[in-house]
């Protein structure tokens, strides 16, 4: 298996990220997990799961992202099923999560929705960490509505209502939170050919020519969804916060804020409706 495995890394590149992936891809392949493997090192790999092994190798080195190879991505602790047809949850979504949290109080039994759920990773987490809330969530596609279906089967059953179609348009009432991790990248983006984003679905990418085009739309149609006082808030790009602050003043929002990821960079912009309108 170590020789098995040096093939493998110096296949991806070398170093500790091409040996993290390939142990990542053979302990996918044996079902087991990297201390396993580590625990494990003279034990030999059968021919056929070998085959699977390097062809699985020979997927990531043309760039495939590891998430669609293993089928799962760690979300908030929880583990995420993820396909070709949903967007692959990153890191810096978490803060779409916190911000969420620290408007929510422990225990409050708000009515939250989740708008472009993707693989469920945002509604899953706040339905996970305030249970007493009624949390819905929207996607417009149905093969990745299908992925958020499985999510929220294994994880957090019932906990979650999915509704098929875009944005508000599905849901009913009003709700004390709204957040949304909508495409941001503007069309013609270079971002948009590099990395893992050449496999990912584009119209969770990119909503147009305009990166705000989506942003613009939900933080429109949010306002006559929102209780007085409710929270929206939305994940953007790093160079787009001035203007999504722009765009919720000149709607009437108030206690606008923008957070910024781990690197420091402008990433989820939030405003209150106000009390009256």
């Amino acid at each position: 298996m170590g020789q098995l495995l040096e093939e493998a890394r110096h296949s991806l590149g070398g170093g500790p990220a091409a040996a993290l992936e390939a142990d990542l891809l053979l302990a996918h392949v044996l079902g087991v997990n990297r201390a396993w493997l580590f625990a494990n090192p003279a034990r030999d790999v059968t021919p056929p799961n070998q085959q699977v092994f390097m062809e699985l190798i020979a997927r990531r080195s043309a760039g495939e992202p590891i998430a669609y190879l293993v089928g799962v991505r760690e979300f908030w602790s929880l583990p995420l099923r993820v396909t070709p047809d949903v967007l692959i949850p990153r890191p810096e979504t978490e803060l779409l999560v916190e911000t969420a949290l620290r408007f929510i109080p422990p225990g409050a039994a708000w009515r939250v929705a989740d708008l472009g759920t993707g693989s469920g990773a945002v509604a899953l987490a706040i339905a996970c960490e305030r249970p007493a809330c009624e949390v819905h969530a929207t996607e417009l596609s149905a093969a990745a509505l299908a992925v958020a279906a499985r999510n929220v089967d294994t994880i957090a059953p019932g906990r979650v209502q999915l509704h098929h179609g875009s944005w508000l348009e599905p849901l009913q009432g009003l709700f004390r939170v709204i957040v949304a991790n909508p495409p941001y990248v503007a069309t013609g983006d270079p971002h948009l050919a590099e990395g893992d984003c050449r496999f990912e679905p584009g119209l969770a990418l990119s909503p147009g020519p305009d990166g705000l085009e989506a942003i613009r739309r939900i933080a429109r149609d949010a306002l006559p969804c929102l209780e007085p006082g409710g929270l929206l808030a939305f994940e953007h790009g790093y160079d787009q916060g001035e203007s999504a602050r722009q765009l919720l003043r000149a709607l009437g929002y108030r206690h606008i804020e923008t957070g910024q990821d781990l690197e420091g960079r402008d990433r989820v912009t939030s405003g209150r409706k106000p009390e009256q309108m």
